[in-house]
């Protein structure tokens, strides 16, 4: 089976999930991954559809016309208060919709709290079918691989999962070397983007390209097919939010350079691969081989 891609919502906030997902259709998407749990976020529209029975049977009416697939639901927080249940309608509403996964993470709280209330959110999930991906982000309570390996090695449930996202990656200096330790059940699905090399000092700055000025992948300093050759395969969702470029182009438009250049970037990358895997075991490239006689091809 070929790569599979979903168009992550943060890519296009603008857009209620009816609307994101006839754009994924168009763009040649496979899945969305949407937002139904509303966060209170400044500016954040609110698509809590558990609470807005006409916005779920659009979605509905959308995700039957285009043939798309719900991936994922975001995003269930775990934060200091929490009470993990209020989560019970939203996944309710994942698995109605045939999604695979929730997307979590750890912003407050101490490591008991944390690990007590994200293997609720595991427990809570479960009969519904879905894993609980924990992504963890640099200006959270879980920044880092290491801690979020040691909340889901705490938690031992078996639905429970890693999420790894290109920027958060990058910016807390991970090393892709690292992924080669974890278990490969973990990996269901990955956070795809680029951003600028050199990491903002100023946590406001770093915000703000987090939520705001991603770019292309390929387009950046993140060596995102480094971190990807040390992953198993698993779904590739696109989450590049980009003011600039959206209020350029459009929120169509964006979606679709976006699953455009990463599927260059993806194309280039495993061709260089190629070359180098021929380098090393002695057999000519293209550039560089004798003329012979000619031989059937290998495809």
């Amino acid at each position: 089976m070929g790569q599979e891609f979903s168009l992550a919502h943060l890519t296009v906030l603008g857009c209620a999930p009816a609307e994101m997902t006839y754009i994924a259709a168009r763009a040649g998407y496979d899945y969305v991954s949407i937002r139904p749990i509303f966060m209170g976020l400044p500016g954040e529209p609110n698509y809590a559809l558990a609470d807005n029975p006409q916005m779920l049977k659009q979605t509905k009416r959308a995700l039957a016309s285009t043939g798309m697939r719900v991936h994922d639901i975001e995003l269930a927080r775990v934060y200091e208060g929490l009470h993990p249940t209020k989560y019970l309608p939203a996944m309710e509403i994942a698995a109605e919709l045939g999604a695979k996964a929730v997307l979590s993470s750890i912003w407050g709280g101490e490591r008991e709290f944390y690990i007590e209330k994200f293997g609720e959110i595991c427990d809570l999930a479960k009969p519904f079918g879905l894993t609980v991906d924990l992504e963890y982000v640099p200006v959270a309570a879980v920044t880092n691989l290491a801690q979020a390996v040691d909340v889901l090695r705490a938690v031992n449930r078996s639905n429970a999962g890693l999420m790894v996202d290109m920027h958060h990656f990058q910016r807390v200096g991970d090393d892709p070397a690292d992924l080669d330790a974890v278990p490969r059940e973990w990996f269901h699905f990955a956070h795809l983007c680029d951003a600028p090399a050199e990491i903002p000092a100023e946590r406001a700055e770093l915000i703000r390209i987090m939520r705001e000025a991603r770019v292309y992948v390929g387009e950046g300093g993140i060596d995102v097919a480094g971190i990807l050759a040390h992953m198993p395969a698993c779904v590739y969702s696109i989450e590049l939010p980009n003011k600039e470029r959206h209020e350029e182009i459009g929120y169509a438009e964006h979606a679709t350079r976006c699953l455009e250049t990463l599927k260059a970037y993806l194309a280039r990358n495993a061709e260089e691969k190629g070359a180098r895997d021929k380098r090393r075991s002695g057999r000519p490239t293209s550039g560089n081989r004798r003329a012979v006689a000619p031989v059937r091809s290998e495809a």
